[in-house]
């Protein structure tokens, strides 16, 4: 053991990289490579790749990954220098058409094989609202130009957010661009030629960590359920990655792709009954929990992104997602389809999301089909557009507990086995009615099969939580198998007859609000006194029970037994007689709160 350890640290390396380097050099301090992809392929497993301050306009395919937790290659940024890694390049020579637009002809040897400004964003679920939409992109000085459906939109005057438009013949890329009273060549103008900034082209590549960088501006592709899932940083059906601490920007799909290998059935399966055959044909491509999954994701700032922030298709198994922001997802809404939100997983299994800050996004969070064993907890959501929470097809179990929901909708629901403890509801409760597809379950934290079932309503339960104001769990009334209790009802919001003695206070206004100060987020709201008299249960796992249609207890990925006894923040509750809400007793009257 001794003498492995020894080899191990004899064999280690760290290869620095740098903008006046060269590849020709020995990769140290004092004569550093210039591109990180030269170090990529010299790195082995325990290595490591130091980059310094400056731009980097490449993507970096590892072509190998680490051998264990304690031995994976790590790509960093030197600390305290400013690292940019983009998938744009330069764009100059504009010249000037008419009043505020510009063009400029760029050769075929520009883009080598692949050209963002002829490939098409498609795929299964995706809805291009009746025109093309491309995965090229134009920025001005960091801001994104909107693709133009035809050149004469761009001939008109530039309204608020000025338009591009694209051509692609006889060997050459023609682009057209709105730039109001600036001249381009004066400016840093830069256009997508990369689908991706950080993507391994094999799978297996396991066990890499990305560290510190600011990664930005990719032709990344639609990334369906149903097909390699490609983002401007992605991990390609591989295990053990961790990404943290970088600033994850301007995709035109997906930030962070944590999903799904491609094959020949890639784009052919838009329906039920075709992802159901994509999750037998995973299983028999190492879909387990030895091969694929178990992420770390955390510390990330996501935004700018098209289709989702982050995204995975049962590639994101049994991972941790964790105190990263996620925001300006999918607003510019100019296509749509059925993969938009600041996280979508399918196959979420014992996938942990804790943490994290979600707002002015399409949608906060979706899991959908098979988030067994999920847990959403200590999350702030707001100013999501259509909901906090999406549950689609689930069978559970699935603990949502200590989370501040404030958008409109806090959470949409067309699942079961949802357990919701200590939330705030800011927003409505829509727990929807029959869902008929048949979609599968599993063996507890295992990918293995169990069985499949239909989607009815009920089996959810909900434990002293504080409902604001718009929330109506009337249609609950008659849902067999709901469980409630310790709850409080304010200002409209209604509770099911199910529960026994809730506390409703309709003339009650909590008058929550979240504040941005220089900084952070604060929550200010009313808190009654009375509410830390009444009698609450501490919840566990024997208090939960088991999700009816996996015959799963609610209990950590470990399998060992969950108890509620922390707050928000991570504060201890009182156990005896906990306080309702994501709070442990947070003060009396007008609170304060930093949330964020």
């Amino acid at each position: 053991m001794a003498a492995a350890a020894l080899a191990s640290s004899v064999h280690a390396a760290e290869f620095h990289v740098a903008v006046n380097g060269n590849d020709a050099n020995s990769g140290n301090p004092e004569a550093p490579f210039r591109t990180i992809q030269h170090a990529a392929g010299l790195a082995q497993p325990g290595d490591v790749i130091t980059v310094h301050a400056g731009v980097y306009r490449e993507r970096i395919d590892p072509p190998r990954g680490g051998k264990s937790d304690v031995k994976r290659i790590v790509y960093q940024a030197a600390p305290g220098e400013a690292v940019e890694i983009k998938g744009s390049e330069v764009a100059g020579n504009w010249v000037k058409v008419q009043e505020d637009v510009w063009k400029t002809e760029l050769p075929g040897s520009f883009f080598g094989s692949f050209n963002p400004y002829s490939d098409l964003i498609h795929g299964d679920w995706f809805s291009g609202k009746g025109r093309p939409h491309h995965t090229g992109a134009v920025y001005l000085n960091g801001e994104w130009l909107i693709e133009a459906a035809k050149l004469a939109d761009v001939l008109q005057p530039a309204g608020t957010v000025p338009l591009w438009f694209g051509k692609v013949e006889g060997g050459k890329t023609t682009i057209w661009a709105q730039f109001k009273k600036v001249d381009p060549n004066h400016e840093r103008v830069e256009i997508n030629v990369r689908r991706a900034v950080f993507y391994p082209s094999k799978t297996g590549i396991n066990f890499i960590t990305v560290r510190g960088f600011t990664l930005r501006d990719a032709a990344a592709p639609w990334a369906p359920p149903t097909a390699e899932q490609v983002g401007l940083i992605g991990t390609h059906w591989s295990r053990g990655w961790i990404i943290e601490s970088n600033a994850i920007s301007h995709s035109t799909c997906s930030g962070i792709a944590l999903g799904k290998y491609g094959d020949e059935w890639d784009n052919r399966a838009e329906s039920a009954e075709g992802y159901t055959a994509t999750l037998r044909r995973a299983l028999t491509n190492g879909w387990n929990k030895e091969t694929v999954g178990s992420h770390l994701v955390r510390y990330n700032d996501i935004s700018h992104c098209e289709q989702s922030g982050i995204v995975g298709s049962l590639g994101a198994a049994f991972s941790v997602i964790q105190s990263n922001t996620i925001h300006e997802i999918h607003v510019r809404q100019l296509f749509s389809g059925a993969e938009m939100a600041g996280i979508k997983f399918h196959g979420g299994i014992d996938v942990q999301i804790q943490g994290n800050h979600i707002y002015h996004c399409c949608g906060g969070l979706w899991l959908d089909w098979m988030g067994q064993g999920a847990r959403v907890s200590q999350n702030l959501f707001n100013d999501n557009i259509s909901y906090d929470l999406f549950f689609e097809v689930d069978h559970g179990p699935i603990l949502v507990d200590n989370n501040i929901f404030l958008s409109a909708c806090s959470v949409n629901s067309r699942s079961r086995g949802v357990a919701f403890i200590h939330d705030w509801f800011g927003g409505t409760v829509n727990a929807n009615g029959y869902d008929g597809r048949v979609t599968p379950f599993h063996q507890p934290h295992s990918t293995a099969l169990a069985g499949s079932h239909d989607n009815p309503r009920g089996d959810d339960r909900y434990y002293n939580n504080i409902f604001a104001q718009h929330a109506n769990l009337t249609q609950y009334d008659s849902t067999p198998g709901a469980v409630m209790g310790g709850n409080i009802f304010l200002k409209g919001a209604r509770p099911s007859k199910i529960e026994v003695l809730p506390a409703v206070q309709p003339e009650f206004d909590p008058a929550a609000k979240l504040v941005r100060e220089t900084d952070g987020f604060y929550l200010t709201l009313k808190f009654d006194p009375a509410w830390l008299a009444r009698p609450a249960k501490t919840v566990t796992t024997a208090l939960l029970g088991r999700a009816a249609i996996p015959n799963e207890a609610f209990e950590q990925p470990d399998g060992s037994p969950i108890v509620i006894n922390t707050d928000y923040f991570g504060r201890p509750r009182n156990e005896s007689n906990p306080t309702p809400g994501p709070f442990q007793n947070p003060g009396q009257g007008d609170v304060k709160l930093k949330v964020w």
